[in-house]
């Protein structure tokens, strides 16, 4: 690991920490919170996918939905309108909204075609984001002056790495750079995760053989054919398994290439100071 202990930690002239987990345990709070602070370069994946890699797809697809329209397509056509994407950090609503959901087209669905090649151009564009760390490391010193650097990944980090395998490209590259620390969540996260899932579905990313073994068990526990089905319903069944199918995938990515604090840790931490503590501590022997 980058810090072999607690006091090497402390004593470190530049800390560099990458956090990974389920979305919603506190990954982008702390960010924000070490930020602030003035010190931090804050490395988002999933602003970095955005607005780097898939910000031409999405905006070609906002593009195609307009050309439907005569009075937007004329525009369009005249180059006296233009469409893009107003991505940030708090916002990355036009990468999940590209992502889209399978199912039933007139519910807002995608073919399942459709839906498997959008998921593997993510794929693809998160495992660039990942192995751009090193360059907004050597950026956020070098160029801003920043003596500590913060990435912030998405929950699909551990769908795309063996966490077993000591040359792993995607793992030994980040764990040069940054300490990998895992968030993690108890059973009560993971009810309240499903439960805010549940009110709102949100498009996620996930590993191929997942999607392809969960997509067939719901057309034949339902019964139904693949334009049947129901956008939101599917994602919905899919989240607590894509949770269950994710906790172990992240428990080797700690053990075998950083450190693990809990989501409830995290949610105390209020300052830089209360950071660095807690990562210390998690150092200890």
């Amino acid at each position: 690991m980058l810090y072999s202990s607690a006091q090497d930690w402390r004593d470190a002239p530049q800390k560099r920490v990458l956090f990974f987990g389920m979305s919603g345990l506190g990954k982008t709070y702390v960010s924000n919170i070490l930020r602030s602070a003035g010190s931090w370069f804050h490395y988002s994946i999933d602003y970095r996918i955005g607005t780097r890699y898939m910000g031409e797809y999405i905006a070609d697809n906002a593009k195609a939905e307009a050309m439907k329209n005569p009075f937007l397509r004329d525009l369009l056509l005249s180059d006296s309108i233009y469409i893009g994407s107003n991505i940030t950090f708090e916002n990355l609503t036009p990468v999940s909204s590209y992502l889209g959901k399978p199912g039933d087209v007139s519910k807002g669905g995608l073919a399942i075609a459709e839906y498997r090649r959008r998921q593997d151009q993510f794929r693809t564009a998160e495992i660039h984001a990942l192995l751009d760390t090193a360059h907004f490391a050597d950026r956020g010193s070098r160029l801003y002056d920043y003596p500590n650097f913060i990435c912030d990944t998405g929950g699909s980090i551990c769908e795309w790495v063996d966490a077993n395998d000591p040359n792993d490209q995607i793992l030994k590259e980040l764990s040069k750079q940054c300490l990998m620390v895992w968030i993690k969540g108890d059973d009560a996260h993971t009810e309240e995760l499903i439960r805010r899932f549940d009110r709102a579905p949100k498009p996620m990313s996930y590993q191929p053989e997942f999607l392809q073994r969960t997509w067939e068990d719901y057309l034949n526990q339902m019964g139904l054919s693949e334009g049947d089905v129901d956008p939101d319903a599917f994602i919905r069944w899919t989240y607590s398994q894509a949770l269950a199918h994710r906790q172990p995938r992240y428990a080797a990515m700690a053990k075998n290439w950083g450190v693990t604090v809990t989501a409830d840790q995290i949610s105390a931490v209020k300052t830089e100071g209360d950071f660095n503590e807690l990562i210390a501590r998690t150092l200890e022997p």
